[in-house]
């Protein structure tokens, strides 16, 4: 069975988000496949979805750290810059880390193991809300 969702978020600020519970609770469905996969698919430039500790807060603010060392604003030479200082860095952010993730489905849940959970890289200082497809495929019970 196929079943596909888009999903709205609510705006965030900038940095990583742990977004796995809202996901869920928009994807009632899940629930009914006894084994399949999500496919999530994010429709920004500026954004990214990554899996990586869902226990520890810490982890995502130094995420946030690693990746604004990694690509720093204010940096000249690049002509990208219509929309603001943080534009083509969160470009470059949203392409190192991707706009779509896979989850396997085992019983009515996510597969995840014991400590991952679903980030959104939230890239802009102001992104606003953000769209992500959400594609089910498997065998329903």
């Amino acid at each position: 069975m196929w079943q596909q969702t888009t999903i709205s978020l609510r705006p965030r600020p900038r940095g990583f988000h742990l977004i796995t519970d809202e996901l869920v609770a928009a994807l009632p469905e899940l629930q009914q496949y006894r084994v399949g996969l999500l496919h999530l698919w994010l429709r920004h430039t500026s954004a990214s979805l990554t899996v990586n500790e869902g226990a520890d807060a810490a982890v995502r603010r130094d995420f946030e750290r690693f990746f604004n060392q990694l690509v720093p604003q204010g940096v000249g030479g690049y002509e990208h810059d219509y929309e603001g200082p943080d534009d083509l860095p969160a470009h470059f952010k949203a392409s190192l880390l991707g706009c779509q993730l896979s989850v396997p489905i085992a019983q009515g849940a996510l597969a995840l193991g014991t400590w991952q959970g679903i980030y959104l890289g939230e890239h802009r200082d102001q992104g606003g809300s953000r769209q992500v497809i959400a594609t089910l495929h498997g065998m329903v019970s």
